[in-house]
């Protein structure tokens, strides 16, 4: 457990809203994306909705990262740069929303239709999101980070995709990334033990051909090498002493009066 941030009751307080936050910034993202738009203008309208919850983008200037989200786009894992790149219709598009509120951090994201799309990316991302919801069960107290890789990964493999290896999740508190590292594979080498109060990003990413990636010149956007589709859906999910809970879903931002 060395490392590891175990949040307080006081912790929580200040991190829901924050969670929430990101979980209505991605839902507006959802409803906004359509075709026609640039990925830069989808960047500056989640900048937007970030302001007006109070937040600011956890991504922007983090290792001089100079965009408020991830926008991956078709082939493109994770860490996709908003620029002049035009949404088509039947494109998929992995959103990454990170924010922070009142010292901490928010972590979640999704793969939208844009539109619409082919059988194989639908099928893509309906077993990716399955194999989060699936991850998220396996994480609970007395369980081991292996378990919930085990989970996904062989959901994943068996629905014939493969898991990303070169990126992981990750804990999330007042930092982007804490300990323990959460792998979407089974290593042996990333094995903590759950218990309350750890507070972890748990994030499928899964390829619809190999698992290998590249990253492009601008140093950020990895790629899957066989120019594959690829889908990425994360939430920022806490340990309890019962059942986890999914910090960046919640019924309504006025219960906990986000200001």
């Amino acid at each position: 457990m060395a490392g590891i941030k175990l949040k307080s009751e006081d912790d929580l307080k200040l991190m829901r809203p924050a969670c929430v936050i990101a979980g209505q910034v991605l839902d507006e993202i959802t409803a906004f994306i359509r075709p026609g738009l640039t990925t830069r203008q989808v960047d500056n309208f989640a900048a937007e909705q970030m302001k007006a919850h109070g937040a600011k983008s956890a991504f922007l200037g983090y290792r001089k990262y100079p965009c408020h989200t991830c926008i991956s786009v078709n082939e493109e894992v994770v860490h996709g740069l908003a620029n002049e790149r035009e949404l088509r219709f039947g494109d998929i598009v992995s959103v990454d929303v990170g924010v922070t509120y009142k010292g901490f951090i928010g972590d979640n994201a999704r793969t939208i239709a844009v539109g619409g799309c082919g059988v194989q990316a639908q099928r893509l991302m309906e077993v990716t999101e399955t194999a989060l919801y699936k991850g998220i069960a396996a994480a609970v107290n007395g369980n081991r980070v292996t378990d919930i890789s085990r989970t996904i990964q062989e959901y994943v493999e068996g629905n014939g995709f493969s898991v990303v290896r070169e990126f992981v999740g990750h804990g999330v508190g007042r930092s982007m990334h804490e300990e323990p590292q959460v792998p979407n594979f089974v290593d042996q080498k990333m094995n903590d033990k759950l218990r309350p109060g750890m507070t972890i990003a748990i994030e499928p990413m899964v390829n619809a051909g190999r698992p290998e990636v590249k990253i492009l010149k601008d140093g950020w956007t990895v790629v899957t090498q066989d120019g594959s589709l690829s889908a990425h859906f994360e939430h920022t999910v806490l340990i309890t002493e019962g059942e986890p809970e999914i910090l960046t879903i919640c019924p309504t931002l006025s219960k906990l009066k986000v200001a």
